[in-house]
């Protein structure tokens, strides 16, 4: 419970039980606790601090009155848990504002580890867009537009630049992190939790998500300029591949949430992404995502020339025969389906047939002839990046 507190109120972990300075002002630490007598006093609370449409989005994913006594509820200022089991917690309902909490997977790494398996946890933020709204409501669309321009270099790309990003916490802290959709909805599949529903209500993003495993111990999801992303090599190992982040932050663990969301598109992928940042489909059309790949093929992971890297997830749909025979090459940078303009899902895939089929036969000369298609389509513009 310590942890929670501390992470939802930013209160300093060494002073958790005893007194703290916010502000002018010195708090303890019982002044963010308070209890819920009844179910009524639950409904009030969310009523008045949330309103009609965000309560009855809590209903639909959570039965109050069934569990009032096992939800931990906490608002910008409060906290209702003097009453509750921490040994039998179901619920998290957390009022108080994501971008506001310094330390967002540590929060979501104590909501994990206080909820039970299948446990819900609602909470909300103003995304990067939502914010935009704001600035042009208030500012006006012109001038909105170029306040929320500066506050997007200020907040979202400095923090993403080594060393500027040590500037961030100094400078520009108090007015909490700047987020968008698909980077809080990733922090939480990467923190162990599944995405139920998510909506936006009075100019915030609200969640709902539900415990399914242990947090995730990669060390390094993706956040900087240059990421990697794990792909299927030779002989089926998975590498790194470099590449240029045209995503939002924490998307990789979102794949297979879009996937069932909304299936893939035409060229075999996942179809309206909202993983994709509206930058990032500039630069893809340019090909420009592409270009760390010389990296892998610096360290020989991949060559310039052949089958499309792939993820496990979409490794394991493809045709058992092409598994088997796709694996026994290095992945390349320049794959089959550009050089034979078939970019759908089914012509990619039929491409990479041919493209084994020619490099068995002629293993040098066909990666030679593929690569001069490629670029020939890629400079008449005959094929676009995806």
């Amino acid at each position: 419970m310590n942890s929670y507190m501390h992470y939802v109120h930013n209160l300093p972990a060494e002073e958790n039980t005893g007194f703290f300075w916010t502000g002018n002002k010195k708090k303890s630490e019982k002044d963010y606790r308070e209890q819920l007598e009844s179910f009524n006093d639950l409904q009030r609370a969310l009523h008045g601090y949330a309103g009609p449409e965000v309560y009855h989005y809590v209903l639909e994913h959570l039965d109050l009155e069934k569990n009032f006594k096992h939800i931990i509820f906490s608002t910008p200022y409060k906290s209702y848990v003097k009453n509750v089991d921490f040994s039998n917690v179901r619920a998290i309902i957390n009022f108080k504002l994501i971008n506001k909490i310094k330390k967002i997977n540590e929060h979501f790494r104590s909501v994990n580890t206080l909820l039970p398996d299948a446990g819900i946890y609602i909470g909300r933020l103003e995304t990067y867009w939502e914010r935009k709204i704001r600035f042009c409501n208030y500012f006006g669309n012109r001038l909105g537009k170029i306040f929320w321009l500066v506050d997007f270099i200020l907040s979202r790309i400095i923090p993403k630049l080594r060393p500027l990003n040590k500037l961030y916490p100094l400078l520009l802290w108090n007015k909490g992190h700047v987020i968008s959709q698909a980077e809080i909805l990733g922090r939480l599949v990467y923190n162990g939790f599944d995405i139920i529903d998510y909506k936006v209500m009075d100019g915030l993003l609200y969640f709902a998500a539900i415990k399914t495993k242990a947090p995730k111990k990669d060390p390094n999801p993706s956040y900087h300029p240059i990421i990697t992303l794990n792909r299927v090599g030779k002989h089926g190992k998975m590498i790194k591949v470099y590449k240029l982040r045209t995503m939002h932050p924490y998307s990789e663990y979102l794949q297979d949430f879009v996937i069932k969301l909304n299936g893939y598109n035409k060229v075999g992928k996942p179809a309206n992404d909202f993983r994709v940042a509206r930058w990032g489909k500039v630069i893809r059309k340019l090909w420009i995502d592409e270009i760390p790949q010389i990296l892998n093929v610096l360290k020989g992971d991949m060559k310039i020339v052949g089958i499309r890297p792939i993820s496990r997830v979409r490794y394991n749909e493809f045709p058992e025969d092409l598994r088997i025979e796709r694996i026994k090459y290095k992945p390349g940078c320049i794959p089959p389906y550009v050089a034979l303009n078939m970019p759908d899902d089914k012509g990619n895939i039929e491409a990479e047939r041919v493209y084994l089929r020619d490099k068995a036969r002629h293993p040098y000369l066909t990666d030679i002839i593929y690569l001069c298609r490629a670029v020939y389509n890629i400079a008449t513009n005959k094929i676009r990046s995806s």
